[in-house]
């Protein structure tokens, strides 16, 4: 659950010369836009909105070779599209279709309608969304079932999906895996304290703590606030969004200048579904799977623990599970290190696919 926190680097970025900038980004945005093009005869390369849940939201569908297992990933934030990472994971597409969606409320979706034109933002409505998401993308393929990329916030949806619908889903990933416990443990609260404290951060530390530790208290802009104030202050966090998640933004070549400030607004109107989430229970849901269960989780992640996935993951019974960490490496982990993360999704998640699509 991660709201951008480098809104200065960005404007620093804006604030060097002009022209040299905008014509350094013309070039890579080029090269990027060429390293994307799916040539080949067997693939699939669909941009474009599809009608979900009543509202227009874009879809992106890309492969080598349409045979592949079908991986449909659910972004984090709220609101945090991952579309722009479209150059980090060109690698996966020799191996899987990778299916990228912007929920409502978020990026091209965003853009597509006004905030005022998305309709209801609960985190029902979000599940329901990904639900019709999956059901579309089996038709437009012919798939019987899709593997689910969880990915932080994204995790919670596809979860549920995975545990409440094996019929459609062929295997759960979850990465950055995000654990809701009904407000039992506050430790992650004291620890984003903590952080703050050492770090001199007074203001910061005055407001999360006047939060209180009770998140099923907390207004959206609490979650807000305080999500943007943990993320900043885990360094292995704080680098990927320099050096992953703005450099992504800035050069990918499938995004407009307008589309960069769609992105950060994507953060402010998406944390109203945050307050829905507060008194969810993983355990009390459920910790039975009749899917493979897989967890990829950042070492170093200060946001969603790897202590926190690896506890419920350790109580899960699945066909097939296996948990594994992404050594130096924080939150986004998967995206940090692509080539980690394609190699366990190579020999351990597609093996364990059903043979039948």
């Amino acid at each position: 659950m991660l709201p951008i926190v480098l809104t200065t680097t960005a404007l620093t970025a804006i604030a060097a010369p002009a022209a040299g900038l905008l014509a350094h980004r013309a070039i890579v945005r080029a090269g990027a836009a060429r390293r994307l093009r799916i040539t080949g005869g067997h693939g699939i390369d669909v941009q474009r909105f599809v009608e979900i849940g009543g509202l227009e939201q874009w879809i992106s569908i890309r492969g080598e070779d349409r045979a592949n297992p079908v991986v449909v990933e659910l972004h984090g934030g709220p609101g945090s599209s991952h579309s722009i990472l479209a150059g980090v994971t060109r690698s996966w597409e020799r191996h899987v279709t990778l299916v990228r969606w912007d929920m409502r409320d978020t990026g091209k979706t965003l853009r597509r309608s006004g905030a005022k034109g998305q309709g209801e933002l609960t985190f029902d409505r979000l599940l329901q969304d990904a639900l019709e998401v999956v059901e579309h993308v089996r038709a437009h393929l012919g798939v019987r079932r899709v593997v689910l990329l969880g990915c932080s916030f994204g995790s919670a949806m596809a979860l549920r999906l995975a545990r409440s619908r094996p019929d459609l889903v062929g295997a759960y990933i979850g990465t950055d895996q995000k654990i809701f416990d009904g407000g039992r443990d506050a430790s992650d609260y004291h620890a984003a304290l903590d952080r703050l404290e050492r770090a001199g951060k007074k203001k910061e530390l005055a407001a999360v703590r006047a939060m209180g530790p009770d998140q099923r208290a907390w207004s959206a802009e609490q979650f807000s606030h305080f999500n943007r104030f943990a993320s900043a202050t885990d360094p292995h966090t704080f680098a990927a969004m320099k050096s992953l998640v703005m450099k992504s933004l800035w050069y990918s070549p499938l995004h407009s200048f307008r589309e960069i400030i769609t992105f950060f607004r994507s953060f402010m109107v998406s944390a109203a579904v945050l307050p829905d989430t507060a008194r969810f229970d993983d355990r009390a849901d459920g910790t039975t799977f009749d899917v493979p269960f897989f967890i990829v989780q950042g070492a170093c992640d200060l946001v969603n623990t790897p202590a926190r996935a690896r506890a419920y993951f350790d109580d899960v019974q699945a066909p097939v599970k296996h948990f594994t960490l992404i050594e130096d490496a924080g939150h986004f982990a998967a995206y940090r290190r692509p080539e980690v993360f394609l190699d366990f999704l190579r020999t351990h998640v597609l093996p364990a696919l059903p043979a039948a699509r």
